[in-house]
């Protein structure tokens, strides 16, 4: 089964503390043109091919995990109902890769997006602590507000009134008083000619130890 999934969170402890030393520039940036760099990488030497990317590679980041999700009954719960059976075959999937380049959006302006492999072959959206994707100001500036205008009024409420709220109250039930201090893996997946290779465990992987050393850090 592929490992395309939605919802995992966890802890970050002293978040606090830790803030200044595990941040979001503590990964490379890279264009998808060129590996090279004037500075050193940071990259650990465990995943050294994970990379983080930015807005001016979102959108291509997204068309790979829409295609990751292109048979994920959440992913099109959005674009497929009643309203929208008059809809042709490219009108859904053109509205359903709206969606996940307004949501990859939002979390490079808010989060950390990761990537892997020669096309990013698999993508894992990351939410730092207490932070979220849908506020007022990234739902505007990350063009989500606009894409959930464009669906049908039925998906409209969908995606506002049932799916991101539904985000919300998850991590909430799931985590508890340590929701503040989690990070969340809100989406990973992997296109399917890319899958079994390892990409998806390295994308994991590349924060929870980054995670984990800091925790050790702390006791020693």
């Amino acid at each position: 089964m592929p490992l395309n999934i939605r919802f995992l969170g966890f802890r970050m402890p002293r978040w606090a503390k830790f803030k200044k030393e595990f941040t979001l520039h503590s990964i490379p940036k890279m264009s998808g043109a060129s590996s090279s760099s004037s500075a050193p990488s940071r990259a650990p030497a465990y995943h050294p091919a994970v990379r983080e990317i930015s807005l001016t590679e979102s959108d291509a980041a997204a068309d790979s995990l829409a295609l990751a999700f292109a048979d994920d009954d959440v992913a099109m719960y959005f674009v497929k109902m009643i309203e929208t059976e008059g809809w042709t075959d490219e009108e859904r999937w053109n509205m359903h890769v709206r969606i996940m380049r307004s949501i990859v959006n939002a979390h490079c302006l808010k989060g950390l997006v990761l990537t892997i492999g020669p096309n990013y072959d698999c993508v894992a959206l990351w939410m730092p602590p207490g932070t979220n994707m849908d506020d007022t100001l990234t739902m505007f500036d990350s063009s989500m507000w606009r894409m959930s205008r464009k669906l049908s009024d039925e998906g409209h409420y969908r995606f506002q009134r049932e799916f991101l709220p539904l985000l919300h109250k998850t991590k909430e039930e799931v985590l508890g008083s340590l929701d503040n201090d989690s990070w969340y893996l809100v989406y990973i997946g992997t296109k399917p000619d890319s899958r079994g290779k390892g990409y998806a465990k390295q994308l994991i992987e590349y924060v929870t130890r980054q995670v984990s050393d800091l925790w050790w850090r702390e006791y020693d």
